[in-house]
């Protein structure tokens, strides 16, 4: 069967029943997705899921041991890099030392055989366009690790590609300029209207960029979706931890909204699971509020502060609960709350957990 045959005119890359393996290895297994034109999509995940493999299978730099991908209705998977449309930006700027910055960006335009006056003018525009004018007669050694990179992303624009491939292209960059590059690269992104399909093992960076999030653990896709839904609606407790900061708190599910964790019950969501079953239950630390009155109420708990994180605009508060067999929470607090933020290691704090930021997991 063809297997352009289900492809929408908004697919720009498919990849169907992809799998990689290195001698016994298996780096990537039976992995199919698709990614509409135009849109920003970012693998994440740990060291060692996959992610950069799948990358590179798509540029070619890499041959897949199974399945097959298309890009625009054209079965890619066996053309070299040279014969596929893409550009591609890698964690190491991968400049050529020896080139200023304007033969560098020039290189690929020169391969194509563009005229000099062509050249002089895209390379003009794309300067421009990455805030680097004035900079086209330096050597990379001469430049910042934020300039050198972005005279990689105007080298991988320059001819215009199709697609842009991102190889964990902040990682190696000072957290203020990986902010400031991030922000700009999801403006060209915009602007140019250019798929984007981005490497990266950072979840904040994910969630800030991407339009779609495919996160990826021991070679295979575990949940995709808009950054959104991958944080509200983690699909597993690995997720739920790796995408941002989770409290988990082992319980018995009592019935389809209540679980016991320790001496407590919980009102919360555990409808997909019979009674008596063991899971894990699962609250994002800034949906716990202190409570008003130190009184008893449906999922309110006590517990002693043991450590406190001051974090800018909000300080995460950590607890020992012990009507939850002493679990250690923790609670984000603003800093914008004035005098009711004043909080010190060993007092006494009364929390309260609403139940449809209560989550159930399977407890494997």
């Amino acid at each position: 069967m063809d297997s352009t045959a289900n492809m929408t005119p908004e697919t720009y890359l498919e990849i169907n029943n992809l799998s990689k393996s290195f001698g016994s290895f298996h780096a990537l297994n039976d992995i199919s997705l698709t990614v509409k034109n135009g849109d920003f999509v970012c693998f994440l995940g740990p060291s060692g899921c996959g992610k950069t493999t799948l990358l590179r299978c798509i540029a070619g730099l890499e041959t897949q041991s199974a399945g097959s991908i298309s890009q625009k209705q054209i079965d890619i998977s066996t053309l070299p890099p040279s014969s596929r449309d893409f550009g591609i930006v890698f964690q190491s700027y991968a400049l050529f030392p020896n080139l200023t910055v304007f033969s560098n960006i020039s290189y690929g335009l020169i391969n194509k055989k563009w005229t000099k006056e062509a050249i002089n003018d895209r390379v003009a525009g794309l300067l421009h366009m990455v805030g680097l004018q004035g900079h086209a007669q330096k050597h990379p050694s001469q430049l910042s690790g934020g300039e050198q990179q972005r005279v990689a992303l105007a080298r991988a624009l320059a001819t215009s590609p199709g697609l842009l491939l991102l190889d964990e292209p902040l990682s190696a960059l000072d957290a203020k300029v990986r902010i400031h590059l991030r922000k700009q690269i999801k403006g060209l992104h915009r602007s140019l209207g250019l798929t984007t399909v981005m490497v990266t093992h950072d979840q904040e960076e994910a969630q800030s960029m991407a339009d779609v999030i495919f996160v990826m653990k021991d070679g295979a896709i575990v949940q995709s979706g808009s950054p959104r839904d991958i944080y509200e609606k983690a699909n597993s407790p690995f997720i739920a931890n790796f995408i941002g900061i989770t409290n988990f708190m082992d319980a018995t599910i009592l019935s389809v909204d209540h679980a016991r964790c320790g001496e407590t019950d919980l009102r919360c969501n555990g409808a997909d699971f019979a009674v008596g079953s063991s899971v894990k239950l699962a609250i994002r630390p800034e949906y716990i509020t202190l409570a008003k009155v130190d009184e008893p109420a449906e999922n309110r708990v006590s517990g002693h502060v043991t450590d406190i994180e001051f974090l800018g605009s909000f300080q995460r508060i950590h607890l020992t609960v012990p009507a939850l067999e002493n679990a250690v929470m923790m609670v984000d607090m603003s800093n914008a709350l004035g005098p009711d933020a004043d909080v010190t290691v060993g007092q006494r704090l009364t929390l309260d957990l609403p139940s449809q930021a209560i989550i159930a997991y399977a407890d494997v």
